[in-house]
């Protein structure tokens, strides 16, 4: 029997500080290999590494596609880059955006989740909307443990706050607490994993090949989930519905996956994009109709030229409408619904 070995880790917004301390609370000698997505921008420079090293504990690097992992090192996902294991390696790849970001954490936890089963380890820190809640519930399904820092220890608690409603999570505690936790799960004897093939067992080798840039027709994405009237807010494909449980999130023929608050989020987000171009259109329009009423103005064609001002004039006041539009408009998603739900009188 192996122990609890695999040990992955997904942070977002107000994360940086909570991996800090839990990786300066881990061992030295944990015999445990660590993997961490911590949601960045794509152009900055991965920082993560270097910080974890000078703590002078544990070692840390950027993973490389197909290097061999050990225990006793942290592997840290590349800035741009889906970090996912293979059997006893590690890959790397630029796969399908999740929950709009990449490297995203479901991708982890579910190749995780198939490679390993009860072995591995799920841990939920800080971060704002719900990117990992998703692969926490493969890792359950397969036999292993959820842990989640406690939301109101968290700087940010949406992702703690979603992954302990959608998730039978096995402890929930304050980021001081959690690498004591870690230290004495990674000593346990992993159960036997589950035998048998099941919807979410062939779901979750579906996905895992298509974070690993393997290609898949639209029927083997198609079959596992229903159609929606939703498109795909990254390449506007159709949306196939997939459920766990009483939770249904998104994936179109191409890969892109969402959860249900980081599909509001990008249909409301791609609105905001559509009335700014929308509103630059008007106002191009505009300035063309002006010059051209001063075209035939010089062309002594007085009527023609004040039909183009007529015209620019009512571009001018549907602009005025849309730029009104534009600044009133919200990017929505279930905190600040909720926020504001909760700021209505009784």
């Amino acid at each position: 029997m192996e122990n609890r070995n695999i040990i992955v880790i997904g942070a977002s917004a107000g994360g940086f500080e909570a991996i800090k301390q839990l990786i300066n609370d881990l061992p030295a000698d944990l015999d445990a290999a660590i993997f961490i997505v911590w949601h960045m921008s794509p152009d900055v420079r991965g920082i993560l590494p270097h910080v974890i090293n000078k703590m002078g504990r544990l070692k840390a690097s950027h993973a490389i596609d197909k290097e061999k992992f050990i225990n006793r090192h942290v592997y840290v996902a590349p800035p741009d880059h889906h970090l996912l294991i293979e059997d006893d390696r590690v890959r790397v790849t630029r796969g399908p955006k999740e929950n709009r970001f990449r490297p995203a954490i479901d991708p982890l936890f579910r190749s995780a989740a198939f490679s390993y089963a009860s072995r591995v380890i799920g841990v939920i820190l800080s971060g704002a909307l719900d990117d990992g809640v998703a692969g926490l519930w493969a890792i359950k399904q397969q036999g292993g443990l959820a842990v989640v820092q406690d939301p109101l220890d968290a700087e940010v608690s949406s992702m703690p706050a979603n992954a302990i409603n959608a998730v039978r999570v096995n402890h929930i505690v304050p980021i001081k607490d959690m690498g004591a936790l870690l230290t004495k799960l990674v000593q346990e004897q992993a159960p036997a994993p589950t035998s048998g093939e099941n919807i979410d067992h062939e779901r979750t080798v579906m996905e895992v090949r298509l974070a690993m840039n393997e290609k898949l027709s639209k029927k083997e994405i198609f079959e596992y989930g229903e159609l929606t009237p939703y498109t795909c807010p990254e390449c506007h494909g159709v949306l196939t519905a997939l459920r766990e449980g009483d939770r249904i999130r998104f994936r179109c023929h191409t890969g892109h996956a969402f959860s249900a608050d980081s599909l509001l989020a990008g249909i409301t987000g791609y609105v905001e994009e559509t009335l700014w171009n929308t509103l630059r259109s008007v106002q191009e329009s505009i300035l063309l109709l002006n010059h051209m009423g001063d075209h035939f103005a010089e062309a002594n064609q007085p009527k023609v030229a004040a039909m183009y001002f007529k015209k620019a004039a009512d571009a001018a006041r549907l602009a005025d409408v849309i730029r009104q539009a534009t600044f009133n408009h919200e990017q929505l998603n279930t905190d600040n619904i909720r926020d504001q739900a909760n700021e209505q009188p009784n």
